[in-house]
């Protein structure tokens, strides 16, 4: 900081920038305090006892010690100014956001926080969205940014740290296959059960459809519950399709295969992400060919459905 900028702005403003630089900073914080509330089931225990609960239910429910409950106020307050949870002062009925030593405060949920229960919720992204592998590509972003681009868009974040991409690090790490797996069911489920509500009509005129890159078959079961006129099939990797390629019933089966090398003819090919991610990992003034054959899989229509 220079002595001319002392000079020129006024110390409310000089105070207010650096709660604000310290604000991203600090922005990790954040999303891993959010982590730690749904590794800790705490939306699901304030759900659970009808929508409101005490820092005390919220303690025993995730079995928090006993001298760490001071923290566990902490991170709430933190979530609750986030906008996760709700903070009402028992028996006032004002949402004022106290929370101190003697209070009685209610935490809720809001309409963000109710995301994350439910049927249909989004807890599990969470976990992958803030697991060290992911997280810890971003440190490699400064020599990414300064380094020649990869052939036909293959060198991403990811890859460079880990020298593999997402797809050939679930082979090599169970866990991390396991929160990846969980967050794109949960993801594709909920975002489905949007598009049918909200775009429904997209579907009208389709009697077979084909889901790329859709794993277990989470979203599209959602699809073929809706349509059942529509004859679904998921096309997955062997190691992604998995044991759900014996769950196939009624207007659902699944087929092994690469997206690249061929697609089951079917009116429509839904593909959720993947045009987007191929698409963006080509330097511009490049051609990525695996991009074009993805637009030109289908002859008569691409539903794409961009998380």
């Amino acid at each position: 900081m220079t002595l001319k900028l002392l000079m020129e702005v006024s110390p409310q403003e000089l105070l207010e920038s650096l709660a604000e630089l310290q604000n991203h900073v600090l922005g990790y914080v954040k999303s891993t305090s959010l982590k730690c509330a749904v590794d800790l089931g705490i939306p699901a225990t304030i759900h659970k006892r009808g929508g409101t609960a005490t820092l005390a239910d919220i303690a025993a429910d995730a079995k928090v010690h006993p001298a760490k409950v001071a923290d566990l106020r902490r991170m709430m307050a933190l979530l609750s100014a986030s906008g996760i949870f709700t903070t009402t002062a028992a028996g006032t009925g004002d949402d004022d956001g106290a929370a101190d030593d003697t209070a009685a405060v209610q935490y809720g949920l809001t309409t963000t926080g109710r995301f994350l229960v439910g049927w249909r919720n989004l807890s599990p992204v969470a976990p992958f969205f803030v697991n060290p592998l992911i997280v810890s590509s971003f440190f490699d972003l400064p020599d990414w940014l300064r380094s020649e681009p990869a052939p036909a868009g293959a060198g991403s974040l990811f890859e460079q740290a880990h020298g593999c991409s997402r797809q050939e690090m679930v082979g090599k790490d169970a866990g991390f296959g396991s929160v990846l797996r969980d967050a794109m069911t949960a993801d594709s489920e909920l975002f489905l059960e949007v598009i049918i509500v909200d775009k429904g009509r997209i579907f009208r005129g389709v009697s077979s459809l084909v889901d790329v890159g859709a794993g277990n078959g989470a979203g599209t079961r959602v699809v073929a519950k809706a349509f059942p006129r529509i004859k679904c099939t998921v096309l997955d990797l062997p190691q992604s399709v998995g044991q759900a390629a014996a769950a196939g019933d009624g207007n659902l089966s699944f087929v092994a295969g690469d997206m690249f090398e061929s697609i089951p003819p079917a009116d429509a090919v839904l593909l959720k992400v993947g045009i987007h991610e191929y698409h963006l990992s080509v330097p511009r003034g490049h051609v990525n060919e695996k991009f074009i054959f993805l637009l030109n899989c289908s002859p008569l229509s691409v539903l794409e459905c961009f998380a």
